[in-house]
């Protein structure tokens, strides 16, 4: 008969650690969310300070309202488009970059003091504290490309570098999985300890780079505005790709920095990735993973609310379903591969 392993009949506590961090994914969930949003509205430049301290503290005063408006009206967007905003327009664009800001430092507390918790009562199993460590350092850098990515529209440009914005989104979705897997692999562990550890297959491992491609090209896609070049489906007016959307003598960065090209892309890698994520879900079924009809699902309801958002010309409330969405399918794709990454034989 096996006998439980040493590391087991220590006072780790895997079971407690996954539940804490299920709810740090939540606020990452949400976060993004509200990170979709503050785009959608162009709120992001209107808070040009970087302060991760003091910062926690919005205008309370009607003078320091106008000194956070003043500020406003030194860059470049301000200058181009909103000369005729009022205060009461800037507390509204303030408000979205404000809460954005704010469940990300709320996320670091969350992350950072039951960690330290966990760890001085001796409880974080063997193994799991340099990922734990890692996931808080790369939340404390992301927190660092959110500022380089507001710095981008602070001088010169009138918004923010889309390829900065899409390097952001996909450091919060790394985290975001990262953490994911890391709260299977301790359920795993509290519920079957001698089990060997998940790990990521081949399969699963296309249909995530598929599907973070396909993330990034929507990050290009809001940070471009490329969702209303076009506002028709499935022709991007009356041709698959528009006469004239592709330059004489065009290079590859096209494909980042085109409008046009990035809604084309972005449409029909849709489809590419998909095809990824099916193939997964089936091989998840196969083992009699759940996670594989969510990830069916998601993915049907990801496609329709990408063309609902694009015939709407680009809706809000939309938009943000779709993003919604789109983590809540990183998700389940995340709960396939690892189920599929505990058999051993089959796959």
């Amino acid at each position: 008969m096996l006998q439980p392993s040493p590391a087991f009949m220590t006072r780790a506590r895997p079971a407690a650690i996954a539940r804490w961090l299920w709810g740090v994914v939540a606020l990452i969930v949400a976060m993004v969310v509200v990170g979709g949003i503050t785009r959608l509205t162009e709120s992001g430049l209107s808070i040009t300070e970087w302060k991760p301290i003091t910062g926690v503290v919005p205008p309370l005063t009607q003078a320091q309202w106008q000194h956070a408006f003043d500020l406003y009206k030194r860059i470049p967007e301000y200058k181009a488009f909103n000369t005729a905003m009022t205060l009461g327009g800037f507390k509204a664009i303030f408000f979205w970059e404000y809460l954005h800001r704010l469940i990300g430092r709320v996320i670091g507390l969350a992350f950072a003091a039951p960690l330290a918790w966990f760890w001085w009562k001796g409880q974080v199993p063997d193994g799991y504290k340099p990922r734990l460590v890692a996931l808080l350092a790369l939340g404390g850098v992301q927190g660092a490309i959110g500022w380089w990515m507001v710095a981008s529209g602070l001088s010169v440009r009138t918004d923010v570098s889309h390829v900065r914005l899409m390097i952001h989104l996909l450091t919060a979705l790394v985290i975001l999985a990262g953490i994911a897997w890391t709260a299977f692999d301790l359920r795993q562990l509290a519920r079957r300890p001698l089990l060997p550890a998940a790990r990521l297959r081949p399969l699963a491992l296309v249909a995530v780079a598929l599907l973070f491609a396909q993330l990034g090209y929507g990050a290009l896609t809001a940070g471009l505005d490329a969702g209303h070049a076009f506002n028709s489906w499935p022709l991007m007016g009356d041709t698959l790709f528009p006469a004239g959307g592709l330059p004489a003598g065009a290079g590859a960065g096209e494909m980042v920095n085109n409008p046009v090209v990035v809604q084309f892309i972005h449409r029909w890698l849709a489809f590419v990735a998909a095809t990824g994520l099916l193939a997964l879900a089936w091989r998840a079924g196969r083992i009699g993973s759940r996670a594989g009809l969510a990830v069916v699902a998601l993915v049907v309801l990801q496609i329709g609310l990408g063309i609902a958002t694009l015939l709407s010309g680009v809706r809000i409330e939309l938009a943000a379903w779709h993003q919604l969405n789109a983590v809540l399918l990183l998700l389940a794709t995340v709960a396939a591969a690892h189920a599929i990454g505990r058999q051993r034989s089959r796959v």
